[in-house]
C-alpha cells in the first residue's frame, strides 16, 4: 500500500469522525438517543464476527474461550487493562 493511499484513508477516517460529531451535535438529544441505542449491538456484532468468523466459515477456537474469560472479568467489574491482558493471555496460551 502506498503512502498516498494511507494518507487518503486517514483523511477519510477523520472526515467521518468529524461528520459524526457534527451531526450528533446538530441533532440534539434525538440523534444522540438513536446513537446510544445502536452502539451496543454494533460493537457486539463486531466482536462476534471477529471471534467466530474465519472467512466464510464459523469457527470455535481459542478466541471463544478468550471471549468467555473477558466476559466473566467484565461481569466481575475488573479493570479494562486486566480484562484485555487476561483475554490476550488466554488466546496466546491456547493458540
Amino acid at each position: 500500500m502506498s503512502w498516498t493511499a494511507v494518507l487518503l484513508l486517514c483523511a477519510a477516517a477523520y472526515a467521518l469522525k468529524f461528520a459524526g460529531a457534527f451531526m450528533s451535535g446538530r441533532g440534539g438529544s434525538l440523534a444522540s438517543g438513536r446513537l446510544d441505542v445502536l452502539v451496543v449491538p454494533v460493537i457486539a456484532g463486531l466482536i462476534a464476527v471477529q471471534t467466530f468468523g474465519d472467512g466464510k466459515a464459523v469457527v470455535v477456537d481459542e478466541r471463544a474461550l478468550a471471549l468467555l474469560v473477558a466476559a466473566v472479568l467484565i461481569w466481575r467489574r475488573a479493570p479494562l487493562l486486566v480484562v484485555a491482558l487476561a483475554a490476550a493471555g488466554t488466546a496466546a496460551l491456547l493458540g
